[in-house]
């Protein structure tokens, strides 16, 4: 007959209790054990320096990357748009070949920013550039709100000097999953509305929106709640602007390859160098 003494039970049990919080502690250091415990406005962003102004463009709808300028159009101003992806930037360079504008990657949902925005930003003023930020949006990390105040908080202010665009909201296809960020075209609607509501209260301006016409159509069911308020920068690789989205009637800014040189992200403003300066001083 076996008999169990009181001591021995007690050390088994103590070894018992051991090997759990081992394998406890072994879990919560895992990494989807602790984004499972995060909130919904912490989620991580796996690779933002990948995401920057029409880096899904190309991706989702093609088109031309020749890097030739559009001709036969009437008076435009040459810009480009940069992020974390060219890292310091030949501004120079740029300003010599005419270049006269430029968009920054500030910010990504409301844990990233381009660690190299202070060279990008500061480097095209300097150079004597007009030049504003841009946050790409992630609708399904956290609300258009907390996303605006974050972009503000880090680079995507405005000030009326003459030199600085009002903001940009970088509104494209998911770099990370569902296209439309598991949102309803009407929710989709909303948190741009939360965003714009948020940037105009916290900086007296309304965004430029950046967005393709067919991710506006697919992910906000082509919404022209915006048209009369933001200006649009839409980028489309080939020969023309082509279709807007519903409620614009002309674009601002147009991203006109992916490919052009010094820095891929070509642009053109939609007039002459005083409209430029206007849209900068509000």
């Amino acid at each position: 007959m076996l008999v169990h003494r009181p001591g021995s039970v007690r050390r088994a049990l103590s070894a018992l209790i051991g090997i759990l919080a081992a394998l406890l502690a072994m879990t919560i250091a895992l990494p989807g054990a602790a984004f499972a415990a995060q909130g919904q406005d912490d989620k991580a962003i796996p690779h933002p320096e990948d995401d920057w102004a029409g880096s899904q463009i190309l991706k989702h709808e093609g088109g031309s990357t020749a890097g030739e300028a559009p001709t036969g159009l009437l008076a435009t101003v040459e810009g480009v748009d940069v992020s974390s992806h060219q890292g310091n930037v030949s501004w120079s360079t740029l300003w010599s070949s005419g270049v006269r504008f430029a968009y920054v990657k500030a910010t990504e949902g409301t844990s990233y920013t381009n660690p190299y925005f202070a060279q990008q930003y500061n480097g095209s003023f300097n150079v004597g550039m007009i030049r504003g930020a841009y946050h790409f949006a992630l609708p399904n990390n956290s609300s258009g709100s907390a996303q605006a105040n974050y972009f503000v908080d880090h680079g995507g202010g405005w000030s009326k000097d003459g030199k600085t665009l009002p903001g940009a909201l970088d509104m494209e296809y998911n770099p990370y999953g569902a296209t439309c960020y598991g949102l309803s075209a009407s929710a989709m609607v909303n948190w741009i509305k939360s965003f714009n509501s948020t940037y105009k209260a916290r900086t007296g301006r309304d965004p430029v929106i950046y967005t393709s016409t067919s991710w506006w159509k697919s992910c906000t069911g082509n919404s022209a709640a915006f048209g009369g308020v933001n200006p649009l920068w839409i980028p489309r690789y080939g020969s023309s602007v082509g279709e807007l989205p519903a409620g614009w009637g002309f674009h601002t800014i147009w991203q006109y390859t992916s490919s052009g040189p010094t820095v891929g992200d070509h642009n053109k403003f939609n007039g002459a160098m005083d409209r430029l300066q206007a849209l900068a001083n509000g």
